[in-house]
């Protein structure tokens, strides 16, 4: 079963955040630079937020706001989902399907070590399926004997 920090060991530990008094293009230029769809959103080095990509779409774009004068304050959600290191890539699955959410920040001892995406997942399940098929395929030729 793949964990969490093994996504983070392959992909990294980088995470992009802004303050909430950012402009939202700031913000969304700042995505757009990393390919990224989420920043966290930080208050004296603790999470107060999150801001993605929907909802600029939802709260910017569709109700006619500037976003060079709007802040992420004013459009980030407040309810951030968390997990630790040591959880697994199926529990996060189920918890992003359930809550609907896409990213989840990683937290080890109150510290931000990470960002996890609902690709980062998918990757890694595909990875492991991946490498279960590979064995299954040399046990069934007899690769492993030769």
């Amino acid at each position: 079963m793949r964990l969490v920090q093994d996504i983070l060991k392959n992909k990294g530990h980088d995470v992009f955040h802004v303050g909430p008094e950012t402009t939202i293009y700031d913000a969304i230029q700042l995505m757009a630079d990393n390919s990224i769809g989420s920043l966290l959103v930080m208050d004296n080095n603790k999470p107060i937020g999150i801001v993605t990509e929907r909802d600029y779409a939802r709260k910017v774009a569709l109700e006619g706001r500037s976003s060079r004068e709007a802040l992420v304050g004013e459009i980030m959600s407040t309810k951030v989902l968390c997990v630790s290191p040591e959880r697994s890539v199926e529990d996060c699955m189920a918890l992003m399907t359930d809550k609907r959410a896409r990213h989840l920040p990683v937290v080890d001892h109150k510290s931000v070590v990470g960002m996890i995406s609902i690709g980062d997942l998918v990757k890694a399940v595909i990875a492991e399926q991946k490498f279960m098929i590979d064995q299954l395929h040399d046990y069934i030729t007899g690769a492993h004997l030769g």
